[in-house]
């Protein structure tokens, strides 16, 4: 990946790997989009033990996500699996250690979006995707969902809603991901690719202009 084109930081915390697999759908949906590339980073587990330490590299999957991925992203998209209805522990750690880049306005005006899943199928997938927006509207940036032209929204069976995708997992044995939770992953992963191209396109020409 080079250092020069933009890219969209897909950020996720997945506990039994559909997150993560939601993410990879985003990612290819951002890889539609020519000048621009997906940056997969994850978020390690938090735990009441204060000596407990995790290497700096996960086993496998995407590497952790440092605060410069967050800073230099051309447009994020979040995933968790649902808690109560709001995103797990440790993606929040990690958003609550962002107050430097709130200060400073580095997100403003970025497109971001939100995915996530859940163990029902009316298990908190929306108010999950609105409360995990709640910090990025802090941050300045531009909300992006997925809207009812993408025809897989009415016709899914199991996961998908206007405000980012969403995967029903099931509470037994893991459910894949439907080919309609697939394409909305995608659409949203696209979506914020245009987004974040024009964005930064209109920023850029508004710079030349005011100087």
């Amino acid at each position: 990946m080079s250092q020069e084109q933009p890219y969209v930081l897909v950020l996720y915390y997945s506990r039994s790997g559909q997150t993560a697999e939601m993410a990879r759908q985003v990612a290819r949906g951002v890889a539609r989009r020519s000048g621009i590339e997906a940056r997969l980073r994850t978020v390690p587990p938090v735990s009441p033990d204060t000596e407990a330490s995790l290497p700096p590299v996960p086993d496998d999957g995407a590497p952790y996500a440092s605060k410069d991925d967050l800073r230099h992203c051309a447009g994020l998209a979040i995933g968790s699996p649902t808690r109560f209805g709001n995103m797990a522990a440790p993606l929040k750690h990690f958003l609550d250690g962002t107050g430097d880049l709130w200060l400073n306005g580095t997100l403003a005006g970025k497109p971001a979006g939100a995915f996530t899943s859940t163990g029902s199928l009316h298990g908190g997938q929306e108010t999950t995707l609105l409360t995990m927006m709640i910090p990025l509207l802090h941050h300045g940036m531009v909300l992006c969902g997925v809207p009812y032209s993408e025809s897989a929204l009415s016709d899914t069976r199991s996961g998908g809603t206007p405000y980012g995708p969403s995967h029903w997992a099931g509470t037994g044995e893991q459910q894949p991901l439907s080919e309609h939770e697939k394409t909305i992953c995608q659409a949203l992963g696209e979506r914020l690719a245009g987004l974040a191209l024009t964005l930064a396109t209109g920023a850029s020409d508004s710079h030349r202009t005011l100087t």
